[in-house]
């Protein structure tokens, strides 16, 4: 069987069983999900038929669907990847979808050359190998030039767990946005990528999109998207600022707080920050809780809490107390699942929400310190 299997004949001698217990596996990780997200958002904006059918679109097993509309101007690049999740756009965008293959550098390079002749490239791979590696082509032949070229990182933080520190993306943004030009967008929750997506498309500047899995709490009604939502109005004594998915785990253990104990929890999904972007009421939430804390999956350097922190200084609206939960690498120089990551952090919901709160006055915030919430 295992020789069967690296010849890639699996679907036809392995036992129905393992293949649907293995499928299971695969349609459920954050990778596959992110990537299934992406495709649905792109067949959404390039206005496949509402008849279309996506079957297990995120592990790729069965896909089927109708033919996109046909959007001259649209390329997408991939550096090698995607196996068993974007062929069906591979497949509607014929040749305008390419295989760049391990080469990010020249993916890059081409994908400005590609804007540079009018077309609207979408170039995509996995996080750090996606601005990381090809760091000057993007500054030189994207951001210098002002082009529409829209990068897609999956697996923004430490989303590839125990892949290692060479897959993890804990500097993304905060390097991208010291470019000239470039916009960085991360949704916090499944909804607001193919809001993303279709703003992209109109999008006029270069662009960084970061993936990541969504953790919505069950039976949460989001409100409408914007740069800046606030999810939460309690009444606690902080303010409470979350860039990207980890919002999700930290809004359900809120949820169950008092009123009283509450954070006043906001998202925030755009980059970069500017003076005239920040919401007046999140300024009121400031001068009402006097403590604002910062929560990403990115390191502190060039993070939301050094942009925010800057951005408030200069419109003199400093809260008095700042609170900065970030990455902060490998504190125990072992590698683990993203939970693992978070909580060795400080990103976990226990201790996000200790920051928000004194512990000793709060009985639920003891019960999931006790708990380890949430569990591994």
């Amino acid at each position: 069987m295992i020789v069967t299997w690296s010849k890639g004949d699996a679907n036809y001698n392995m036992d129905e069983d393992i293949l649907v217990r293995l499928g299971g596996l695969i349609s459920s990780h954050p990778w596959w999900q992110a990537r299934a997200r992406l495709a649905v958002a792109l067949l959404l904006q390039f206005k496949a038929p509402q008849s279309a059918t996506i079957l297990d679109i995120g592990c790729g097993w069965g896909s089927n669907l109708l033919r996109l509309a046909d959007e001259p101007d649209f390329v997408f690049l991939t550096g090698d990847l995607g196996f068993q999740a974007l062929e069906p756009l591979r497949r509607a965008a014929g040749e305008r979808f390419i295989n760049a293959g391990v080469a990010e550098q020249n993916m890059v390079s081409v994908g400005a050359g590609l804007a540079r002749i009018g077309l609207r490239p979408w170039l995509y791979s996995i996080a750090p190998f996606l601005y990381a590696r090809p760091y000057e082509q993007i500054r030189n032949d994207i951001c210098m030039h002002d082009l529409p070229v829209k990068l897609i990182g999956n697996g923004g933080g430490y989303g590839y767990g125990v892949m290692g520190s060479t897959h993890h993306a804990l500097e993304d943004y905060g390097a991208l946005l010291c470019l000239p030009h470039l916009h960085a967008f991360v949704p916090a929750f499944g909804a607001d990528v193919p809001i993303m997506i279709e703003h992209l498309a109109r999008f006029a500047h270069p662009a960084y999109l970061r993936l990541g899995r969504c953790e919505l709490p069950a039976g949460f009604v989001l409100p409408p998207y914007a740069a800046w939502r606030k999810l939460l109005h309690g009444k606690g004594p902080a303010t409470l600022l979350i860039v990207g998915p980890l919002a999700g785990g930290i809004l359900k253990a809120a949820i169950d707080l008092p009123s009283d104990q509450q954070p006043k929890l906001w998202i925030l999904s755009e980059m970069p920050i500017t003076p005239d972007a920040v919401p007046r009421e999140f300024i009121n939430d400031l001068h009402r809780t006097d403590h604002l804390v910062v929560v990403e999956e990115h390191v502190a350097q060039g993070g939301v809490g050094q942009m925010l922190s800057h951005c408030l200084l200069g419109m003199g609206q400093a809260p008095r107390k700042l609170t900065h939960r970030c990455a902060q690498g490998y504190l125990s120089g072992r590698y683990g699942s993203q939970v693992f990551h978070r909580r060795e952090c400080g990103l976990d919901p226990a201790s996000v929400l200790q920051s928000c709160l004194t512990l000793s006055s709060s009985p639920e915030l003891r019960e999931m310190e006790k708990a380890g919430y949430p569990a591994a």
